[in-house]
C-alpha cells in the first residue's frame, strides 16, 4: 500500500499517525496517574511499570514489524534510540519545571532502582553482541534473559513501594506522591484500565504505520537504517513519553513524570527480545551494524548520568536547569551529530 504513495503523502500519513499518539498519551498520562491513585500501588510504580510500557507499546510494533521484514538494524536502532530520546525528554520536562531541579524534587527509591535495572537490561545485548553468534530456533539466549531481568524488576519495585529499606531525605522542594483531588483510593480502577487498553491499541495501529513509512524511506532516500530508526521512528514513536511527561510535570506528578521515563526505557530493552523472535535470519544481536551499537552505548551513558543526578540530588543548577539535565541533553547533541557524519 505504501509502495507506490508519493513521498509527501507518505510524510503526511506519518504526520497524522504522530499526531495520534500524541493524543493517546496525552490522555493516557491522567489515566495512569488516577490509576496510581486507586490501586494504591503509587506514580513511581505505576509510572515505571503500566505508563512506560503502554508508552512504548507503539514503539513496540515498529521493531517487530521491522524484524519480520528483515530489517535488523532498523528493529534494533528503534529500540535503543527510543530510550536515549526519552532520556532527553526527561531533561527538557526539568527545563520546564521551575521550582527546583527535577531529579531532587521527584526523589524516589523505585525511580533509581529502575535506572540500575535499566544498565543491566543494556549491558545484555551488548554482552549477546560481543559473544559468539548462537541461537537456538532462531532466539538469541539474550533475549530471554531480557524477560527474566525485566520480569524481576517490576516483582522488586513493587517490593520496594511496599517495603522500602531507605527514603530520601525530604525538602521543601520534594514533591510527595499524594492522591490526586476527586480520587478516592478505594473506588475501582476497572474502567480506567479498560480505557487505557483501548488507547494502547490505537497507539499500536498508529506504530505499524510509522514502522512501513520508516522502511520506505529507508529504501527510496537510500539512508542508513540506523539513521531512521534512532532518529525518525525511534522519536516519533517516542512523543507520547514527551507528552505524558510534560503533562505529568504540570499535574505536580513528578514521580509519574520520572517513572514513566524510566519505566518506558526498560520496557524498550524487550523490544529487543520481541524483535529477536520476529527476525528469522539468525540472531538479531549478530546482525546489526557499528551504527546500532552506537546508540545503544549513547543510552548507556545518558542513563548513568541520569542515575547519578538522582542520587546527587542537586536542588537548582545553573539556569533553572539540573547539571545532569544539562549534560544529558548536550551528549543527545552530539550522538545526533555524530550519527549525521556517519549517513
Amino acid at each position: 500500500m505504501f509502495a507506490t504513495m508519493p513521498l509527501v503523502y507518505l510524510l503526511v500519513i506519518g504526520g497524522v499517525a504522530a499526531g495520534v499518539i500524541l493524543i493517546a498519551g496525552l490522555r493516557m498520562t491522567d489515566l495512569a496517574d488516577r490509576i496510581a491513585d486507586r490501586t494504591g500501588l503509587g506514580e513511581a510504580v505505576v509510572g515505571g511499570v503500566l505508563l512506560g510500557a503502554a508508552t512504548s507499546f507503539s514503539g513496540t510494533i515498529v521493531s517487530l514489524t521491522a524484524a519480520l521484514d528483515g530489517r535488523a538494524s532498523l528493529a534494533f536502532s528503534n529500540g535503543v534510540g527510543g530510550i536515549a530520546a526519552q532520556t532527553a525528554f526527561l531533561a527538557i520536562a526539568d527545563i520546564l519545571y521551575r521550582r527546583a531541579n527535577l531529579e531532587h524534587a521527584a526523589a524516589e527509591l523505585a525511580n533509581m532502582f529502575q535506572c540500575g535495572l535499566l544498565l543491566l537490561l543494556l549491558s545484555v545485548p551488548l554482552a549477546a553482541y560481543a559473544t559468539p553468534d548462537f541461537s537456538v530456533w532462531g532466539v538469541h539466549p539474550a533475549s530471554v534473559i531480557l524477560v527474566a531481568v525485566y520480569g524481576f524488576g517490576v516483582v522488586a519495585t513493587a517490593r520496594l513501594r511496599k517495603e522500602p529499606m531507605w527514603e530520601p531525605v525530604e525538602t521543601g522542594e520534594t514533591r510527595a506522591d499524594t492522591p490526586g483531588e476527586g480520587d478516592d483510593p478505594g473506588k475501582p480502577a476497572r474502567g480506567l484500565i479498560l480505557w487505557f487498553l483501548l488507547l494502547m491499541a490505537v497507539m499500536g495501529v498508529a506504530g505499524w504505520v510509522i514502522s512501513r513509512i520508516g522502511a520506505e524511506i529507508t529504501d527510496r532516500m537510500d539512508v542508513s537504517a540506523s539513521l531512521v530508526g534512532a532518529l525518525m521512528t525511534a522519536v516519533i514513536t517516542s512523543l507520547p513519553e514527551l507528552v505524558t511527561t510534560i503533562a505529568a510535570v504540570r499535574r505536580g506528578a513528578l514521580q509519574l513524570a520520572v517513572g514513566g521515563i524510566i519505566g518506558g526505557n526498560t520496557f524498550d530493552t524487550l523490544f529487543l527480545t520481541i524483535s529477536d523472535i520476529g527476525y528469522r535470519d539468525g540472531s538479531l544481536y549478530h546482525a546489526i551494524g557499528k551504527g546500532d551499537l552506537f546508540w545503544l552505548t549513547v543510552g548507556f551513558l545518558m542513563t548513568a548520568i541520569l542515575l547519578l543526578g538522582l542520587l546527587y540530588r542537586e536542588r537548582q543548577g545553573p539556569g533553572g536547569i539540573g547539571r545532569e539535565s544539562l549534560t544529558i541533553l548536550l551528549v543527545y547533541i552530539a550522538a545526533i551529530a555524530i550519527q549525521a557524519s556517519m549517513g
